[in-house]
């Protein structure tokens, strides 16, 4: 049987928020069982990686006394660590303002253009760097201090939201800067993204990464469905310049909770001190060596290349729910899966603490087919957003055990490029997927591509399981 194994360093920090906290054990004590690895307060016995037990001495999931209904509410345990709680709350902020941005600059460019195809050449322009600093960011995030990565990034980024606050204010009115500007925040992004999701792992204990996950996923699926709202609201109040002042503002806040958190260097003898393409081809060599890695991923891109409908969308609401108003329908279309994954999200209590983080994969990836199918096959609006809210809550569970996977199965010399070709899968799947069902929706009409979309992530998820066992007795 698969289980995980994972090494930590101390959290503490010089500000005396100690291990006492976190329940991480101090250096000289994280060598596994044979080193002894003692929990700070409660006597808890160390893991096989060396990480303490918890505050009340029990390192085992589901010992916390939870009953009732707090046992369906969030987990919000890895916020009593003061390095995990700041760098969380850095990404709370951040992701409302994140989003500002992110309506900002489609808007401005069809203001410019009053063509929906340059809004989409834009988001082209923005994936290429994405998707080659993902990748090259996460070799970085293995060979330096994570922490002076995210410095270096999260600095950047709010340069950038600021130029694009320049360039706004000063009303240059230019899609090609507009371009170049979105090109490099994205650039920005893919360093930053690998580091600060790879960070997780040596700021909470391995039983805790579920819950984690959960809290950092929820954050930002919030800020998906809060940030438009807000962003529409706030345009015709302060006008577009704004948006981009008010997300360098919120970035700022990242920076400061960054250089608050405790030094982050690689583990001694872990990494070589090279970022180059060797190192990124050691980490794709890596994942073929690993199953459970490699099937992780492969679950993910099942769900989101044949299950993500969203390019169905407008045709559904122009064609299929036009009787209740195509702009309620496309508005409700698009904020379903989000909201849903927010509720679940909350409810997280349910199930991150569960240890067979494989199974959970699995599970809820085909409960996503099977929600996204159900919304193929309603006749009616409120029906097939019901099943999207679903998917999103299924989604958020398969998003939770994937990431605590990447993070649990790995060594944390191999975390920063891990998390970048996650980054890569995470924001290529639903682009392919905008291909396939757009194509499929046109011949053979929208319902159709959806329903037929979410049986075939079901029997291939199924597949996966039962022809290569490594994913369902992954156990943490």
């Amino acid at each position: 049987m698969y289980r995980a194994t994972r090494m930590s360093v101390d959290t503490s920090e010089s500000s005396g928020e100690s291990g006492t906290d976190s329940g991480t054990a101090t250096p000289g004590r994280s060598t596994g069982t044979t080193g002894g690895g003692i929990g700070a307060t409660g006597g808890g016995t160390g893991t096989a990686d060396g990480n303490a037990g918890t505050a009340d001495g029990s390192a085992g999931a589901g010992r916390t006394g939870r009953s009732g209904w707090r046992r369906w509410a969030m987990d919000t345990r890895p916020l009593r660590r003061p390095a995990y709680r700041r760098l969380w709350s850095s990404t709370a902020v951040t992701a409302v303002g994140s989003q500002l941005t992110a309506v900002a600059v489609p808007k401005q460019i069809y203001d410019i253009t009053g063509s929906s195809a340059w809004v989409g050449y834009a988001s082209l322009a923005g994936l290429l760097p994405l998707v080659v600093f993902a990748l090259w960011g996460g070799a970085i995030a293995d060979s330096m201090d994570r922490r002076k990565l995210l410095l270096v990034t999260n600095t950047g980024i709010a340069v950038t939201s600021l130029l694009f606050w320049a360039q706004a204010v000063t009303g240059l009115d230019s899609v090609l800067v507009l371009m170049v500007l979105l090109a490099l925040q994205q650039a920005f992004f893919g360093l930053n993204s690998p580091a600060r999701s790879a960070s997780v792992a040596r700021l909470v204990p391995a039983d805790e990464l579920p819950a984690a996950n959960a809290l950092g996923a929820t954050v930002m699926q919030t800020g998906s469905v809060a940030g438009p709202m807000l962003a529409g609201a706030l345009i015709p109040l302060v006008g577009l310049p704004e948006l981009y002042l008010i997300d360098a503002l919120a970035l700022c806040v990242t920076v400061w909770a960054v250089l608050r958190l405790p030094a982050l260097p690689p583990l001694a003898g872990a990494a070589s001190g090279r970022a180059g393409l060797r190192e990124v081809v050691a980490g794709f060599r890596y994942i073929a060596l690993h199953k459970v890695l490699l099937l992780s991923f492969l679950a993910d891109i099942i769900a989101m290349v044949l299950g993500m409908p969203r390019a169905l969308f407008p045709q559904l609401a122009a064609e299929t729910y036009a009787s209740y108003g195509e702009g309620l329908a496309l508005g409700l279309l698009f904020a379903a899966i989000p909201v849903g994954a927010v509720v679940g999200g909350l409810m997280s209590g349910t199930f991150s603490r569960a240890r067979r983080h494989g199974l959970m994969v699995i599970v809820s990836v085909a409960a996503w087919g099977a929600a996204i199918a159900g919304s193929g096959l309603s006749g009616s609006l409120w029906l097939a957003v019901a099943f999207l809210a679903v998917a999103g809550a299924a989604d958020m569970v398969s998003m939770v055990f994937r990431g605590a996977i990447l993070l649990s199965a790995a060594t944390d010399e191999m975390r920063g490029r891990l998390q970048g070709v996650f980054t890569v899968v995470v924001v290529g799947g639903p682009r392919v997927a905008d291909v396939l069902h757009g194509t499929a929706g046109s011949a053979f009409g929208a319902p159709a591509a959806v329903a037929v979309g979410g049986l075939l992530v079901i029997l291939a998820v199924l597949v996966l399981a039962f022809v290569t066992p490594a994913l369902r007795r992954y156990t943490i």
